[in-house]
């Protein structure tokens, strides 16, 4: 009788700890996919094939999935959003827009060339 009990707690943990290295695994693709990373299914097949080379890559992994956040990107810019970027570069085209303007009516010789 305590064989069949040692041997249901066997495989018990057998496959409480198999199933607990696949939640392991599977990590940081749950990190990517939360922020949004756009290499998100890439982690996820990294993350299989580190069982195969016994997690050896899994902590690169981790650091690839929380590299990104979506509201600062891979967290080399600045700190401002594109939308910023884009009205200071919209400014900066009117100001050089109204600069030729007045160059032009500026100009000597103007009237002789029209």
């Amino acid at each position: 009788m305590l064989d069949y009990f040692a041997l249901g707690i066997l495989i018990f943990v057998g496959i409480t700890l198999f199933y607990g290295v696949i939640a392991i695994h599977d990590i940081p693709y749950e990190i990517a996919k939360h922020r949004n990373h756009p290499q998100q299914d890439a982690i996820h097949v990294a993350g299989w094939i580190s069982l195969f080379t016994l997690q050896v890559i899994w902590p690169l992994l981790w650091i690839w999935a929380t590299l990104y956040r979506e509201d600062r990107g891979w967290g080399f810019g600045d700190g401002e959003s594109p939308e910023n970027h884009v009205m200071a570069l919209e400014r900066k085209i009117d100001e050089l827009t109204d600069r030729l303007s007045a160059l032009e009516d500026a100009r000597p010789g103007k009237e002789e060339a029209e």
